[in-house]
């Protein structure tokens, strides 16, 4: 038996006690573990040094070895991370749905602990202490396999872990760490499916790409993190300069960096000179469209790839766009689903990504926003909090990524449902090329009447038709 099978099956055995452990006992264990990582920085400190000096032997570039670096205030922030998530609630136990038939049969439906989840990730640290945490909140043993770049730093990082465990109620087996990095390791961990319940990549688009294309065991994909800000045409433009320069420059290697501009025409011009001026304060690279660079003659001109990239480094896209739903169809055509942001200081133009079916501004983005992310609508500022005094009010947005699959139908179904709307679905798939045989089957596999307006269905509803298309074609 390898020593990944090993560990696997102690993880499968563990795995018996942790799904039924209480949610005081999975906290005391946390709490632990947040004790012992803080209480071990020198420890851990000296161990990332020693993948440090490696990295920079080895040329990797400063960004990445930005990713790779841990300081007392880092894993301060990773003890915080621990004990941020003893302090959520539980979710094993928690009834998602409650139902009783006409015939009187109960269906419950109650979240449960899948068993054993195995990570593989690549130069970030702290994502041993992260994974690990959440995976045990949650009721679920792991299994870590982390890069060769931290191999020292996130051995360190478990062994304080099971240190902590020991003290703990909690089975110390519930965390294992393959410590073999070898590309063999990696592609026995794929095939444990004796042992694993599902393999979690967090890393690169190659990474993501290799675990899902080999793994046997059931993957769950994460996206790279092709993240847009779009500049609307009521932007406060210093405002934008200052959240782009914090979002591009702060830690350009993370996974939450923006990569992709957006900027509204009609302020592109004053917008675009004013951010270059900010990020070129970090020397970021910009890469343009035609228009971009009809502004700024002396940038980059960007490719296809780039719309798509994850650069992890202080390079930057950029696209005058029409309007805000060019933006939007920008950002579902090449972004990963992590984070957007618009920055905005127009009430009516938030309030399209928060309306409700049969509001005026329901529409297509606000479909693909709900079907996507999380809008939730943090607050509201009057135009009277500002001077100079605009002519609009505001709204802050938060957009939470749903982790939601692709439907590349969706925008299709979409810019035809609403493409008139005094007219009822039916006809307007009608119009847009679909028989009548067809909608017939179509609707009526989704549970949907014909004579309904498009602004009358809801997301989910308008996601189960895309999936209907998807499946058996317009």
């Amino acid at each position: 038996m390898t020593d990944t099978e090993l560990k696997c099956r102690n993880a499968k055995e563990a795995a018996k006690k942790l799904s039924t452990a209480s949610a005081n006992d999975k906290n005391k264990a946390l709490l632990l573990i947040a004790e012992e990582l803080k209480s071990n920085k020198d420890y851990i400190l000296s161990e990332n040094d020693k993948d440090m000096k490696a990295a920079e032997k080895n040329g990797l570039p400063k960004v990445l070895l930005d990713r790779l670096l841990l300081s007392p205030d880092r894993i301060d922030g990773m003890a915080k991370g621990v004990i941020e998530v003893a302090d959520l609630p539980d979710p094993v136990g928690k009834t998602l749905s409650d139902i009783t038939r006409p015939n009187g049969l109960r269906v419950k439906k109650v979240s449960v602990p899948l068993g054993v989840i195995a990570v593989i990730f690549e130069a970030r640290p702290n994502v041993t202490s992260d994974a690990a945490s959440l995976c045990l909140k949650s009721g679920n043993c792991s299994v870590l396999r982390g890069g060769k770049e931290a191999i020292h730093s996130n051995t360190a990082i478990f062994n304080v872990m099971r240190a902590a465990l020991k003290k703990s109620p909690l089975p110390e087996d519930c965390i294992q760490f393959i410590t073999d990095i070898s590309h063999e390791s990696a592609n026995e961990l794929m095939t444990m499916n004796k042992y694993v319940d599902v393999l979690i990549p967090r890393g690169s688009a190659r990474l993501i790409g290799t675990v899902v294309k080999n793994s046997t065991v059931p993957v769950i994909e994460t996206g790279v993190g092709n993240c847009h800000i779009y500049v609307d045409k009521d932007a406060d433009l210093d405002m934008a300069a200052d959240i782009i320069f914090n979002a591009k420059t702060s830690r350009p290697s993370v996974c939450n960096a923006a990569e992709s501009l957006l900027i509204h025409k009609d302020v592109a011009e004053k917008a675009l000179k004013l951010i270059k001026k900010r990020l070129d304060e970090k020397n970021v690279e910009l890469r343009g469209d035609k228009t971009s660079k009809e502004i700024l003659p002396d940038i980059k001109e960007a490719s296809e790839d780039d719309w798509g990239r994850e650069y992890l480094d202080y390079i930057m896209s950029v696209k005058i766009v029409d309007n805000i739903d060019e933006a939007i169809e920008h950002i579902y055509k090449y972004g990963t689903g992590h984070s957007e942001c618009i920055v905005t200081e127009n009430l009516r133009a938030a309030e399209r990504f928060t309306a409700r079916p049969g509001d005026r501004v329901y529409g297509p983005l606000t479909v693909l926003a709900g079907y996507y992310y999380e809008v939730t609508k943090l607050m509201e500022l009057s135009r009277d909090m500002y001077y100079p005094q605009p002519d609009v009010d505001s709204v802050v947005l938060k957009l939470t990524a749903k982790g939601a699959e692709k439907l590349f139908e969706l925008e299709w179904l979409l810019n035809r449902a609403f493409a008139m709307r005094r007219k009822t679905l039916s006809n307007n798939l009608r119009a847009a090329g679909i028989s009548d045989e067809r909608l017939k089957s179509l609707l009526g596999a989704c549970g949907i009447e014909g004579n309904i307006r498009a602004e009358k269905l809801t997301v989910a509803q308008f996601a189960n038709i895309a999936r209907e298309i998807e499946a058996h074609g317009k």
